[in-house]
């Protein structure tokens, strides 16, 4: 289903929005790993959907679920539920590591929610914790443009107005592997992924 979504939306999105992408080599092409992205709009899900060569697993709200137009967007293509009120993260830990050991690729937006005003602001480090703990490097990507086809504020895209996507080089966490517990590295790793992101993003 997440291939037939892509071939009847991607193409669209591509047509309208998706003006410019760069670094898509970066991507490998077999292997387990984490793409990070900034996260401005829903259409960061959409238009990273309709560009990367391969299936991504994205982390996804509750309220997605509970919506009848993102339901099948989010269920039926096998993206990953998070209740952000449960304290309890261990289902979707369970989850994020199974389709990591399966050797596909897991898709985080590090704020975990979109930003109010299209900048970054605060972020998790969930993104070094899993990368660390599943031994998978991380792909950072900028995304610049969504905010203003769709903010939080609004509720219809515009349609003049362009997305431009630059997916940076893998970085390796080997160095990191033994500290998978430590709260310090965990945020330095994830500080460096978004920098890196914010770079991407300019």
């Amino acid at each position: 289903m997440y291939w037939v979504l892509k071939t009847l939306f991607g193409w669209l999105i591509r047509l309208i929005w998706v003006k410019n992408v760069a670094g898509l080599e970066n991507i490998p092409k077999k292997g387990a790993f984490i793409i990070a992205a900034n996260h401005c709009s829903y259409f960061d899900f959409l238009s990273l959907v309709a560009v990367l060569p391969r299936k991504v697993h994205f982390l996804a709200a509750e309220k997605f679920y509970k919506s009848k137009f993102w339901y099948p967007l989010v269920a039926w293509t096998g993206q990953i539920k998070v209740d952000r009120k449960s304290q309890d993260k261990e289902e979707v830990y369970k989850e994020v590591f199974k389709v990591l050991q399966s050797g596909e690729v897991v898709g985080i937006f590090p704020e975990g929610t979109r930003s109010a005003d299209g900048k970054i602001g605060k972020t998790y480090t969930g993104v070094a914790k899993f990368a660390i703990t599943a031994k998978v490097p991380v792909v950072p990507v900028g995304i610049k443009g969504t905010y203003e086809i769709l903010s939080r504020h609004q509720k219809w895209p515009k349609i003049k107005k362009s997305i431009s996507i630059k997916i940076g080089n893998v970085v390796s966490l080997n160095d990191y592997y033994s500290s998978k517990d430590d709260s310090i590295v965990l945020r330095q790793v994830a500080d460096d992924v978004v920098e890196k992101i914010k770079e991407l993003a300019k």
